[in-house]
């Protein structure tokens, strides 16, 4: 059965950020994701995985910027990674490269590669060209690593103008840069929004084995599992067969914000989880 990882940019929000490991590992997580480490010290990350018992199992590269002042400010004024963008290639292996070193301090297979926002004047063509030439580059420092490179199709009504939005895509990226350690990231969430037709999707590439990690999250308003329009048993079952029919033994994010954010809510609205953690 995979397994649940807590995804702390989003949930515990009544809580500092360093504070959520403790409570994640309070309600039963085993392991953590979020969006960014880098305006925090290692020692002090890799200090409550250490204490909490916890995995550290997927970040995202930097949205933007040369260093890590600019990797910090790049989210707030609204990039959204440079994978995809050209001209920025030397941007996008800046920050790839830190990306490396904090997946090595904190013992994390996998990063997730921003791919960003079409660039303004950009045809799909050339922002493809970018990507597929940077993902090519990141799997090969990722390997030297051991670590994995993760893309991720992310839907235009969170995100407009962002270049992958759907999975047959991402797949065709993660074909044509032909590296074993590149894969697709599957949030449901994105995926629900944009094509639907989840258990099929699940059934048709899990199997590949190019899908390194799933998210979840409630359709329409990105809540906990079972407060939307989402069959969540049925897609969970799912999951399970699937990945036992073909072998795929990792993580699926929570990457959702809990329908009561007030001090306790997230730990409340864990009973979709129950018996799965």
């Amino acid at each position: 059965m995979p397994r649940f990882a807590a995804n702390l940019s989003m949930m515990y929000p009544d809580l500092p950020f360093l504070d959520r490991f403790d409570a994640a590992a309070k309600d039963g997580f085993k392991a953590v994701e979020y969006l960014f480490p880098y305006a925090f010290e290692k020692a002090d990350i890799t200090a409550r995985l250490k204490d909490n018992g916890l995995q550290q199992v997927l970040f995202n590269t930097p949205p933007g910027g040369a260093d890590v002042a600019g990797f910090n400010a790049a989210w707030t004024e609204g990039h959204r990674g440079t994978a995809s963008v050209p001209g920025r290639e030397a941007e996008f292996r800046a920050g790839f490269v830190h990306a490396l070193e904090w997946a090595d301090a904190l013992s994390c297979p996998r990063v997730h590669a921003m791919v960003g926002l079409r660039a303004e004047g950009a045809s799909a063509e050339a922002a493809d060209a970018t990507l597929t030439s940077n993902l090519q580059w990141a799997a090969a420092e990722a390997a030297k690593a051991g670590r994995d490179v993760l893309v991720e199709p992310i839907n235009t009504r969170s995100v407009p103008g962002f270049h992958l939005n759907r999975q047959d895509h991402a797949h065709r990226i993660v074909q044509a840069v032909g590296a074993a350690n590149v894969k697709v990231q599957m949030d449901l969430f994105h995926c629900q929004i944009v094509e639907g037709d989840l258990s099929a999707k699940i059934a048709q590439y899990l199997p590949t084995g190019r899908v390194g990690h799933f998210q979840i999250a409630e359709v329409p308003n990105r809540h906990e599992p079972g407060t939307g329009e989402v069959n969540w048993t049925h897609i969970f079952q799912t999951i399970d067969r699937v990945s036992a029919e073909c072998g795929w033994d990792d993580w699926i994010g929570c990457e959702y914000n809990p329908a009561d954010a007030t001090p306790g809510g997230t730990s409340r609205g864990l009973s979709w989880a129950r018996g799965r953690l």
